[in-house]
């Protein structure tokens, strides 16, 4: 498949994958980011796929170029602050990433994608709206991008894919309150269509704009109960 982001893999320690995890860093950092975070969650049977983002100018950070999954135009939490065509644009991207995994034999239904902070917004944008069920969505210290569009744009395949998503409640970057907005209006949605309620977890922590142990041990729980070996 031609045009792919280029990757960190860790491969399973039990031979062959029977499940994958795709894993979107933030702002910033790269695919090595998250890297040390396999051993913690104890999932030998699945292959982690961290894609590194493309390198763009950043608003916010003086036209920096960085890599990033969009670029953010404001702090403002106003409607054009994100880039929408850069959040299609890498959408495309990471769902091609999925693609590539049901090639090499891993279904659907066996891929979780998740992601931290601007990873995490783009794992809730790109995963309610991929044709095909995925195992589960994990979005950490993450927010709903481009959220009235979500309705009329949502997957079928998806309306009742379990999603997990936690905060940090001193985080002072994206606001604990903007975790929770994603977390509430993906429950709205399922209420609007008139579906059963997926499973839908919310967990905060006392921490910032980063991960904690306690944190990664709910993830690696999560993970467990839906990648089984």
């Amino acid at each position: 498949m031609s045009g792919i982001l280029p990757t960190v893999e860790v491969e399973p320690q039990s031979g062959t994958a029977s499940a994958s995890v795709i894993w979107l860093h933030g702002l910033g950092a790269d695919g090595h980011d998250f890297e040390p975070i396999v051993p913690l969650l104890q999932l030998p049977h699945a292959r982690f796929v961290f894609p590194h983002a493309p390198e763009i100018p950043v608003t916010i950070n003086n036209g920096w170029v960085m890599r990033a999954w969009y670029d953010i135009r404001s702090l403002d939490r106003r409607p054009d602050r994100e880039d929408p065509a850069q959040i299609l644009s890498s959408a495309a991207m990471i769902s091609a990433l999925i693609e590539r995994e049901v090639e090499r034999g891993v279904s659907s239904e066996r891929i979780v994608l998740g992601g931290f902070s601007q990873g995490g917004a783009m794992t809730l944008y790109t995963g309610l709206r991929y044709p095909r069920q995925l195992a589960g969505l994990v979005a950490l210290s993450a927010y709903m991008l481009l959220p009235d569009r979500l309705p009329v744009e949502v997957a079928e395949a998806n309306g009742q894919t379990p999603a997990l998503l936690a905060h940090g409640t001193f985080d002072d970057l994206v606001p604990t309150f903007a975790g929770r907005e994603a977390h509430d209006r993906i429950a709205a949605l399922d209420d609007d269509r008139g579906a059963t309620p997926r499973a839908l977890d919310w967990h905060e922590y006392p921490i910032g704009h980063e991960v904690s142990p306690a944190e990664l041990g709910v993830v690696g729980a999560w993970l467990r109960a839906r990648l089984p070996a």
